[in-house]
């Protein structure tokens, strides 16, 4: 799509978040799951829907002028390529 669109000036890009905390898993971690978690993201906490949020913004915005075709991985470094 951003191929196609790009012409138009129009941007394609995906967001993929980690582990987010919010009502749905909120309860589901036990404490010893939550550390096991942790261990293995680099900035040592689970995200927060405000994490999303500015990644999508940061993406909707003049910010991101050139940035088209792109996934970006919001997740605290859990999947470092």
């Amino acid at each position: 799509m951003a191929r196609e669109l790009g012409p138009d000036n129009v941007r394609v890009n995906c967001i993929t978040p980690g582990l987010i905390q919010t009502d749905i898993t909120a309860g589901k971690l036990t404490d010893d799951m939550t550390a096991n978690i942790l261990a293995g993201i680099p900035m040592n906490r689970l995200g927060d829907a405000i994490d999303i949020a500015r990644a999508a913004l940061f993406l909707g915005s003049d910010l991101s002028s050139y940035s088209t075709g792109i996934t970006l991985d919001v997740n605290g470094g859990m999947l470092i390529h």
